[in-house]
Formats: structure tokens, C-alpha cells, sequence
């Protein structure tokens, strides 16, 4: 599950404390006709950060299907909150904690912020899922690697 790949290839961000932080730069593709970040956009960068902090927890996800006990993710449920439009050039961060890890189930906090200002929340719940897509408890490899990250129960 980890190895160069961690801190190899495009920059994955960092931790603050147990929150991950991911800047995301905006394009002219990411907008609609009226100049605005295109809604859907927002799971993008969303998954980014939750992509990315596992990166930097030493999970690379090519290893953890393709190893001896695979699993993967899914979302199984995703609110969104959209309270300011982000425009072209904006520079935005992707804020991202796993809050619990509960059976297969993972809650996720993600935030999408221009400097101090709140422009898109997400609440999400994953599961972890095996090869035939059942839900299954993360390996404890994954486990231990995100466990002191976590929010205290």
C-alpha cells in the first residue's frame, strides 16, 4: 500500500493537523456558460481530497485492489452545500477529514474554501468494498494508516 508513490508525481497537498489540504486552481473548463464553477465540478475536487489524503496515509489505491486482500471505495452517500460560486483563476483548497470508521463504513468532512470564505461543504459516507463489490472492513493496513487521523470518538 505505500511506497514512493506517497510523495512521488504531482503535489498530493498536506496535513494540517488531522485535516488535508488540497489547492485547486480553476480553469475555464470547469465553468459553466455564465462563467461560475459548473456544480458537478465540486464532487470532482471533493474526490481529489479524499483521493489525496489516502495518498499521503501511504494508500495507493492500484495496491490496495490489486493486493493479496483487495478492496476499493464507494460512496454510498454525499451531501452538498453550496453557498458561494467559485469563478476562473479562483484558488480554492479542498479540506478534507475522515472523521470515523465504523464496519466497512468511512465518514468523510470535506470543505471547499477561498481564503476564509465557505463556498462549498460536503458530508460523505464511503464504504469499503472487496473485489466482487460486497462490503467488507478496510484492510488493517488502510486502517492502522488513517486510524491516528481520526476524530476522537
Amino acid at each position: 500500500m505505500s511506497g514512493g508513490e506517497a510523495t512521488s508525481g504531482p503535489a498530493a497537498g498536506w496535513l494540517e493537523g488531522r485535516e488535508h489540504v488540497l489547492p485547486v486552481r480553476i480553469y475555464y473548463e470547469d465553468t459553466d456558460f455564465t462563467g461560475v464553477v459548473y456544480h458537478a465540478n465540486y464532487l470532482r475536487y471533493f474526490e481529489r481530497g479524499r483521493s489525496d489524503f489516502l495518498r499521503l496515509c501511504g494508500v495507493n489505491h492500484h495496491a490496495l485492489f490489486d493486493g493479496p486482500d483487495p478492496a476499493a471505495f464507494t460512496i454510498t452517500r454525499i451531501e452538498v452545500d453550496y453557498r458561494r460560486a467559485a469563478r476562473v483563476d479562483d484558488a480554492l483548497l479542498v479540506r478534507t477529514t475522515y472523521d470515523s470508521v465504523k464496519g466497512p463504513r468511512l465518514r468523510i468532512a470535506q470543505r471547499i474554501v477561498r481564503d476564509a470564505e465557505l463556498i462549498a461543504e460536503a458530508r460523505v459516507e464511503a464504504a469499503c468494498i472487496d473485489a466482487a463489490g460486497r462490503a467488507r472492513r478496510p484492510p488493517p493496513a488502510l486502517a492502522a494508516a488513517i486510524r491516528p487521523l481520526l476524530a476522537a470518538p
